[in-house]
């Protein structure tokens, strides 16, 4: 898709950053590598090498500046992994842990592109965007980009993907809070829009059965989701415009590259993607 009179900036930015830099940041948390090197330096099961290392760039922050900005968690999730989890290790070395592990998972999952000119080119100009998107606003993204970037292309790569993953956060927070939708109520959104029952999304399952009644009871009192938990005509005009709103505020990141350049961008990356759809996250035994 290259930027034309008939492809708006939010469109090129949902290209990039949602369809096509997105799951190349997802390593961190569906492949394995990432996990096994955030436990072999401490942290036991899953969640608290999530919270210590995606929060690590902010440094020790006490659990209610993370919830805010984690957004969506239910409540106690992140209080029950932070400040505990800098007992286990510093937010350098979780860090560095989850770094070392999504360049090892994503070596195995590319295979040959790894190495490829392509993917040294798609960091390159990734890295270009990543780091001139604006901050204000943007908590999690400034601390990210408080970080060295990487010289290895493929640590390089994942990096700009990691920048550019959460400034879209960031701003798809924005959305969320001026449309009067929190966090446990963007998840139900989330599994709607999915054609999931609110119960079936896995990000709920922390709820209990009442809390999460409750959570939906409110959306439908407001006349966005009906009585067979799918969205009202004023729902569905609701998350379009929260996402459009995202994709909006995502925008400005790739107005330092050229047309050709983004062009560039999207064909090099999507070789990439496709070898990660095509193999998957979890390395198979």
């Amino acid at each position: 898709m290259e930027a034309t009179r008939t492809t708006t900036k939010a469109d090129v930015a949902r290209r990039l950053t949602r369809q096509l830099l997105e799951p190349i940041h997802l390593v961190a948390y569906m492949a394995d590598e990432p996990m096994f090197a955030l436990q072999a330096i401490g942290y036991e099961g899953y969640w608290p090498g999530y919270f210590a290392s995606r929060s690590a760039p902010l440094g020790r922050v006490p659990a209610e500046v993370v919830d805010a900005l984690f957004y969506n968690f239910a409540p106690g999730e992140a209080a029950a992994c932070i400040p505990s989890c800098w007992d286990v290790a510093t937010p350098e070395a979780a860090m560095a842990a989850r770094n070392e592990g999504c360049v090892v998972a994503l070596r195995r999952i590319l295979g040959g592109l790894a190495d490829s000119a392509q993917l040294a080119r798609a960091a390159d100009l990734a890295v270009r965007a990543a780091t001139s998107a604006p901050m204000e606003g943007r908590i999690l993204y400034a601390g990210l980009r408080s970080l060295p970037v990487p010289d290895e292309p493929v640590a390089r790569l994942w990096h700009a993907a990691t920048l550019m993953r959460e400034h879209r956060g960031d701003g798809h927070n924005i959305a969320l809070v001026a449309a009067g939708i929190d966090g446990q109520e963007a998840h139900v959104f989330a599994a709607i829009d999915g054609g999931m029952k609110p119960r079936e999304y896995g990000r709920l399952n922390p709820l209990t059965t009442d809390q999460l009644a409750a959570v939906v009871d409110g959306l439908r009192a407001r006349g966005l989701v009906d009585e067979s938990e799918k969205f009202t005509a004023a729902g569905r005009e609701l998350k379009d415009h929260i996402e459009a709103v995202t994709d909006a505020l995502a925008a400005s990141a790739y107005d330092c590259l050229e047309p050709d350049e983004i062009a560039q961008l999207i064909a090099d990356l999507e070789p990439l993607v496709a070898r990660i759809d095509a193999v998957g996250y979890e390395e198979v035994s």
